[in-house]
């Protein structure tokens, strides 16, 4: 971990770190680096990491739709991550849209499992960033979960 990430909470640094290492691997197109750094990440606590990363998804997604989202918005979203690393999983890809949306309908099916879950929001991330940094958006996403709870 680097002091890049003493601005935010103690719980969030880890997930940035490793999530940054993430997308960095796949920016990269080096598997051996994702694959080190999405173990980590999949270690970390799921419920801190799936609700950092979701919020992250959603505001890129908010970000690239500002008049709003619709269902085209999400089915290219989840195309061009798809077709952005080699053996993306579709499913993962779109269980995951769904989950950041809000919109993930539990039908007693299992989740993917965490390692799964971290190399594809890894993907889906680098994917939707572009070439822009994520710095701002893990303070962006921290921000959003604040005010949230706050209101809540």
């Amino acid at each position: 971990m680097t002091d890049t990430w003493r601005h935010l909470p103690a719980p969030a640094r880890p997930i940035a770190a490793s999530a940054t290492a993430a997308v960095a691997a796949v920016r990269a197109g080096d598997t051996a680096a994702l694959d080190e750094a999405t173990a980590v990440l999949a270690a970390l606590d799921p419920a801190h990491t799936g609700l950092i990363l979701g919020t992250t998804v959603r505001l890129l997604l908010e970000d690239r739709n500002p008049d709003g989202l619709t269902a085209d918005d999400v089915r290219a979203a989840l195309a061009s991550a798809v077709r952005s690393w080699p053996d993306a999983d579709p499913p993962v890809v779109l269980w995951l849209l769904a989950g950041a949306l809000g919109v993930l309908e539990e039908d007693g099916s299992p989740a993917p499992k965490p390692d799964a879950l971290a190399r594809h929001s890894a993907v889906l991330i680098a994917d939707l960033l572009a070439s822009r940094p994520i710095a701002p958006w893990w303070t962006a996403a921290l921000a959003e979960i604040e005010r949230s709870q706050l209101n809540d």
